[in-house]
């Protein structure tokens, strides 16, 4: 099963960064929280190029009901894929049920 992508504050990011610019190395870094060593090099080339505007994020100056959208379009498939999985579920749990009903047939109640 694939990763969904994962997002990250400015302040995160300033914070992995520094900590990469007291010396701990990127992939120590990257073990502690869980990212690529590659993301950490990004991320320190982009505040090294313009602190300032360093992660601006575009989701700010886009329109407000855009982002509604993408999270309400998140949610429908969220719940899609855990009715997929809530029917595999059930569909496995009959299975089971009947195959134990068949290896002890004096089990069953009336």
């Amino acid at each position: 099963m694939s990763k969904d992508r994962r997002t990250f504050s400015r302040e995160f990011k300033i914070k992995v960064i520094e900590a990469y610019r007291s010396g701990q190395t990127a992939v120590e870094l990257s073990r502690q929280f869980e990212l690529h060593p590659n993301v950490i090099y990004e991320w320190d080339r982009q505040y090294r190029k313009d602190p300032e505007h360093a992660f601006g994020t575009q989701r700010q100056t886009s329109d407000p009901s855009r982002a509604y959208e993408e999270r309400i379009a998140e949610l429908e498939r969220m719940v899609g894929r855990l009715a997929l999985e809530n029917d595999f579920l059930k569909k496995t749990l009959a299975i089971a049920k009947s195959i134990s009903s068949k290896d002890n047939p004096g089990n069953m109640k009336p």
